[in-house]
């Protein structure tokens, strides 16, 4: 039997407000973490499936390659996990999501939010895709009108032949937008 007496109800909401450290995403796990069409929301036969196509830059410009960094994108009932490729790609395939209104009514351009686990990095990075050819529901999109209107255009991708691109760049004069949670 234990001798050390349990915490408290007090000791235990103290030790829930105490922030724990983080540690760098490494190579270790990564194996485990990808699965055989993990890069695939979507079936990519489906009639309206697309590929979002990133690149992983980190503030030097270089590319930010596998094992040193792994992506996921999701919104509504779609996710996708991929690594990047050695000039920092990754593709992904998707089908642009119809989302339900905020809290309050609020309205929502069709976007993905995507987590970058990445080399050096203590947090996993947390930022957005918002559609070039969605004006109107950008406009309107409260998260993207509370980003400072100089850096909007990080959050947009570019159309790409069918699909589209992003560039997204971890540090520097021009790194992406990234949210805190």
């Amino acid at each position: 039997m234990c001798e050390t007496p349990l915490p408290t109800r007090d000791e235990r909401n103290l030790m829930s407000e105490v922030t724990s450290p983080s540690q760098t995403s490494g190579p270790l796990f990564g194996f485990a973490l990808l699965w055989e069409g993990s890069d695939a929301a979507v079936d990519p036969q489906r009639e309206d499936a697309i590929t979002i196509t990133g690149f992983l830059y980190d503030g030097a410009g270089a590319p930010v390659a596998w094992p040193e960094a792994l992506v996921e994108i999701w919104a509504g009932e779609q996710f996708a996990r991929t690594r990047t490729d050695p000039d920092g790609r990754f593709d992904v395939v998707v089908a642009k999501p119809d989302l339900p209104p905020l809290p309050g009514g609020l309205p929502q351009a069709p976007h993905f939010n995507i987590q970058i686990f990445a080399r050096g990095l203590l947090k996993q990075l947390v930022t957005r895709v918002y559609f070039p050819d969605e004006d109107e529901a950008n406009a309107s999109d409260p998260v993207l009108q509370a980003v400072d209107a100089d850096l909007r255009d990080r959050l947009i991708a570019s159309r790409d032949g069918a699909g589209y691109r992003l560039e997204l760049v971890l540090q520097g004069d021009n790194e992406s937008v990234f949210f805190d949670f």
